[in-house]
């Protein structure tokens, strides 16, 4: 995963597969764990069934690129997780049809599969993890027979109003040619979904999983008692070095600002801040605080297999 600036905190340019379509019949292999795959998932299954982690990729991400960049298969199979992995992508939040069209596949999932549904866990890299805080909440808010345990997010720009100013910021810096080009195209989808925020937030108050000038977690407040864990990892001499960035310009701020907020106003005693030191690097070696490798895999399952 290649990031040419701040505005890539939710994109990865690994794979690059389009929205879902339709489901295809599913390709099954018959081993232990065995795979079953679609034009919409992909399934891990173990036969002595623990637990059900179910993952949404990167902004651009595709399932190989998950399996590249988070080593959790293994760990996972070994223990009896079966592992979804959702092609869901391209998506920096969800509307409401989405939501009811995601919760519907994933309840036709488990039921062609004969899936235990008692110990499901719900968690996403970037973008994928605004898709899960979404998600997760949509479930419990419309009583869903799918019940999660718990949800977890890995660097999410959780903040889409501070991701706009952030991103105008990245412009102003003049950084790099790449990082214009980015920013001006992630300023295009933000106007054209929300429009201007000096016309009015509340689009941005409507979608995005928190909005910290407002103190908005509206869209999270079924998660009150949850499990929950909130990854990142806010190396600011990186950021600095590399994008030209403040502490306040990253992921991690606005993280570590829903993390309060979901303790405090939530009541929820299980949200844990997760800020790691030195583990972001991507599968080709590089350094990037901005990964999957921030999770530490086994010490994630045994979270997702206590009790």
């Amino acid at each position: 995963m290649k990031f040419t600036s701040v505005i890539l905190i939710f994109l990865s340019t690994l794979g690059c597969s389009e929205k879902t379509g339709n489901n295809q019949r599913a390709e099954i292999n018959e081993a232990d764990p065995h795979t079953i795959k679609s034009s919409q998932y992909e399934l891990v299954k173990t036969k002595d069934q623990t637990g059900l982690l179910i993952l949404f990729p990167g902004f651009s991400e595709n399932v190989t690129d998950i399996k590249n960049e988070f080593n959790i298969l293994e760990e996972a199979t070994g223990q009896g997780v079966s592992i979804l992995f959702m092609t869901f992508n391209r998506h920096l939040y969800l509307e409401d049809h989405e939501q009811i069209s995601l919760a519907s596949l994933i309840d036709e999932i488990i039921d062609e599969n004969k899936l235990n549904a008692e110990n499901i866990y719900i968690g996403g890299f970037s973008s994928g993890g605004n898709v899960s805080l979404s998600l997760t909440n949509y479930l419990i808010k419309a009583k869903n027979p799918i019940k999660p345990k718990g949800v977890f997010i890995v660097d999410s720009p959780v903040d889409l109003l501070e991701l706009f100013y952030v991103t105008k910021r990245n412009l102003e810096h003049d950084f790099s040619e790449a990082s214009i080009r980015e920013a001006k195209w992630l300023l295009n989808l933000l106007n054209s979904d929300f429009g201007d925020p000096q016309n009015g937030i509340e689009k941005y108050e409507q979608y995005s999983p928190y909005t910290s000038a407002t103190s908005n977690i509206n869209n999270v407040a079924y998660l009150d008692s949850l499990k929950i864990r909130l990854y990142t990892e806010p190396d600011t001499v990186w950021w600095r070095k590399n994008r030209q960035n403040e502490s306040t310009d990253l992921n991690a701020f606005y993280i570590k600002k829903l993390s309060i907020e979901m303790t405090q106003k939530l009541g929820n005693p299980r949200v844990d801040l997760i800020e790691t030191e030195n583990r972001g690097y991507q599968a080709n070696g590089e350094r990037h605080p901005h990964s999957w490798a921030i999770v530490d895999e086994k010490e994630l399952i045994r979270w997702i297999l206590e009790e």
